[in-house]
């Protein structure tokens, strides 16, 4: 489970304070996995930092009651200095898991070849992408926090595998996908939410999200 109870977050932007939450309260239980629809510029990545423990609120508690993962795409966990390899590894055992599966399993996913045993600093963006997921996908978490849907990727093999196994964790884990987009939502969520001026409207299905949504950004 994963609660937000009375939470306020701001940041000062130079010329206003933008506020990103406003005395919000939901919860998030383990097996229904939420979508959370948020037009750009409105706090997803703030949001999405906050549930994973990342960044703190201004005001009200956070409570996680199950393993969390960090965000899809978050890197402040890894070393550009060192190899895919030895980042698996050493991120392995920080969560507590066997450093040769996380390793074997990473190789297997991201399918960068020699790559692989080269410092991340070496990789293009796209392949840093493929690199992350697979390592976030290879540890054991009950919660998963996915920013904007899938890696910036255009390697379709890599895409599709990944889909994969994101819909077959959907059976034992649960996904929380915080994105601009309707369509990268519809294949893993049961509920959904929009995060408007500071307030998240939290909804039963993405078809009652939308109609806010749409009429929001684009009434």
């Amino acid at each position: 489970m994963l609660e937000f109870e009375n939470v306020s977050k701001s940041f000062w932007t130079g010329t206003r304070r933008k506020v990103i939450l406003d005395r919000v309260s939901f919860r998030i239980d383990i097996g229904k996995s939420l979508g959370i629809l948020a037009p750009n510029g409105t706090g997803k990545t703030t949001l999405i930092n906050m549930m994973a423990g990342l960044e703190k609120p201004d005001e009200g508690v956070i409570r996680r009651e199950c393993r969390i993962s960090f965000p899809m795409g978050f890197t402040g966990g890894v070393s550009n200095k060192m190899s895919a390899l030895e980042n698996a590894r050493y991120i392995a055992k920080i969560y507590g898991m066997d450093p040769d599966y996380v390793e074997a399993y990473c190789n297997w996913l991201c399918g960068l070849g020699e790559y692989f045993n080269q410092p991340l600093a070496t990789y293009s963006s796209g392949m840093r992408a493929r690199f992350t997921f697979s390592l976030m996908l290879a540890l054991d978490f009950d919660m998963y926090l996915i920013d904007e849907g899938m890696p910036a990727t255009t390697d379709v093999e890599f895409n599709k595998k990944a889909g994969a196994i994101l819909q077959e964790r959907l059976r034992t884990t649960t996904l929380v996908i915080v994105s601009h987009s309707p369509s990268t939502l519809e294949k893993f969520v049961q509920q959904a939410a929009v995060l408007l001026d500071g307030q998240v409207h939290m909804f039963e299905t993405l078809e009652e999200a939308k109609q806010l949504y749409d009429y929001e950004t684009q009434g």
